[in-house]
């Protein structure tokens, strides 16, 4: 879990992905919606040639969806076989987060965010919360909401 971490905020709450599950990050310019999905499948985008899913994850952390801003991100990972956007909010940090700088989460914190929350980070005065993308992106029956 330690190494390179993407910063990203989610509603005023920073979370990290490893860097090593990011392919790389865009401008959020809108997707294709697609009937019959998960309501936190944002729709569908194209990215350097590839049809890529997108997931909200205001949406998929059960947080009240926003219009896009100038600032809002998707950050193409993979994990699992799998590629799969992440709209965010913004992200504009990348950071080396130290085994040391690792806590589990508390306990009511795991069952509350389905288990996406896998290690909380203190980095100087902030906590910043390590998202399993794994879990995010997975089981979508396991994890829906």
């Amino acid at each position: 879990m330690s190494g390179l971490h993407v910063v990203l905020k989610v509603a005023d709450t920073e979370y990290a992905i490893s860097a090593a599950d990011v392919l790389h990050m865009e401008s959020f310019t809108g997707a294709t919606r697609v009937p019959g999905t998960r309501p936190y499948v944002g729709g569908l985008i194209q990215i350097r040639g590839r049809v890529v899913p997108v997931v909200d994850l205001r949406a998929r952390f059960g947080l009240p969806t926003i219009e896009p801003t100038l600032d809002s991100r998707v950050i193409v990972v993979q994990s699992g076989g799998r590629t799969v956007g992440l709209l965010v909010d913004s992200a504009r940090e990348v950071v080396n987060i130290a085994a040391d700088e690792l806590r589990p989460p508390p306990e009511v914190m795991t069952e509350e965010s389905s288990g996406f929350v896998r290690a909380v980070a203190k980095l100087g005065k902030r906590l910043v919360m390590l998202v399993d993308v794994g879990k995010v992106i997975g089981e979508e029956q396991d994890h829906g909401r």
